[in-house]
């Protein structure tokens, strides 16, 4: 497979005067990647903030948003943006100034970070990183640093029961959320998310993971439940608890510091949604995309004879089509967590510490045995 992010520098160089020092086109290539990062995550914030209000909605028989933009209320998350922006941005005056504005900004820069593993298309992608979800997980436990650091800088008690309880919970969680994630690795044989998915395009793109492995299924619920609680959602939400500790870590930020921190949380939503569909359900695979492969190619830089590179437009279907399925498949994962959340009670920070240490983690551990062990013997008997 052609490396994409060197075809890029490549394409650039192609229409890039012969003057322009390769260091230009590389910073050209991240202010780009940069950009489209950030576009993506402030799009995917908009349309999930109104996809849960129309989710929970119709969760408790009514409607959602209606009116702002016409057709079931499309425009209200601009709307609230565009409030959000305008509102003043106050700093408590007992609170450490310094690190109550750098907080949301971290968070946020974390989330961005991350987002540099997403794939948006076989061969459309922001950077080749060979340790992908590695990184991905990495990347998401840094915004732990930022909630805790807005709990502590904003001097309320409030903030800091909130701050001290997403750093208990992100501890408990990340260990079987990183082990439960060793199953599909394991089988795969890779951390990068393109190749994950390459491999599971057998039987017309239904050669998911989570058929291949009786130990898939169990771990990739237990993902589910960790990624809920990795992400502060309901019913794991016990950072904010709104009931006991009026927003949280969240309680003394306003304006456009407050929306960095829920552009954060859909965000990662977004990005673990990415990852279980990646790795338990195909990714870009699916009937749909084998049949645009066989249609137009899947490459879309290719070298001729010469050597030389150039663009092939037949392939930009299967691209498509391919990113598509993994953006259905991410959005199915959000919508799941929405669901869980409008359906499920908060519990309690006591029953959130001892699910995590005393059922996921050894959970998740015995489904990395199991999985080793039927690997190895499928390897002994068919190999």
């Amino acid at each position: 497979m052609e490396s994409g992010s060197n075809a890029f520098l490549e394409a650039l160089r192609a229409i890039a005067p012969e003057a322009v020092p390769g260091w230009a086109l590389m910073v050209t290539a991240a202010v780009i990647g940069f950009a489209c990062a950030l576009g993506l995550v402030s799009v995917a914030a908009l349309f999930f903030v109104w996809l849960e209000r129309k989710v929970a909605g119709h969760i408790q028989c009514r409607y959602g948003p209606m009116y702002v933009g016409g057709w079931h209320g499309w425009a209200q998350s601009l709307a609230d943006g565009v409030k959000l922006m305008l509102k003043e941005d106050m700093v408590p005056r007992e609170a450490d100034r310094l690190l109550f504005m750098f907080a949301p900004g971290l968070v946020l820069a974390a989330i961005l970070g991350a987002m540099a593993a997403y794939p948006l298309a076989p061969g459309v992608f922001f950077g080749e990183l060979s340790l992908g979800v590695f990184f991905i997980v990495a990347m998401s436990s840094v915004t732990t640093i930022g909630v805790v650091m807005a709990g502590w800088a904003s001097n309320s008690k409030w903030t800091i029961y909130g701050a001290m309880r997403e750093a208990a919970q992100v501890v408990a969680y990340e260990i079987p959320l990183g082990v439960s994630l060793l199953v599909p690795v394991m089988v795969a044989g890779t951390f990068d998310l393109r190749e994950a998915s390459a491999m599971q395009a057998e039987w017309w793109g239904m050669g998911w993971f989570l058929f291949r492995n009786p130990f898939m299924l169990p771990a990739g619920l237990l993902f589910l439940v960790a990624a809920l609680a990795e992400t502060k959602r309901a019913p794991f939400d016990l950072p904010e608890a709104e009931s006991e500790l009026v927003a949280g870590f969240m309680t003394e930020y306003s304006g456009i510091r407050w929306s960095f921190f829920f552009m954060e949380e859909y965000a990662a939503m977004f990005l673990m949604s990415a990852v279980g569909a990646v790795f338990f359900l195909g990714g870009f695979e699916s009937p749909l995309t084998h049949l645009a492969a066989q249609i137009g190619g899947t490459e879309l830089f290719v070298r001729d004879a010469a050597g030389a590179l150039s663009f092939n437009a037949a392939a930009i279907p299967y691209q498509l089509v391919a990113g598509g399925t993994l953006l259905a498949k991410t959005v199915f994962g959000v919508f799941l967590m929405m669901w869980l959340r409008w359906t499920l009670p908060r519990v309690r920070i006591d029953q959130v510490m001892t699910m995590g240490y005393k059922y996921l983690t050894p959970l998740a551990l015995l489904c990395v045995i199991g999985a080793g062990a039927w690997e190895a013997l499928k390897h002994a008997l068919w190999s």
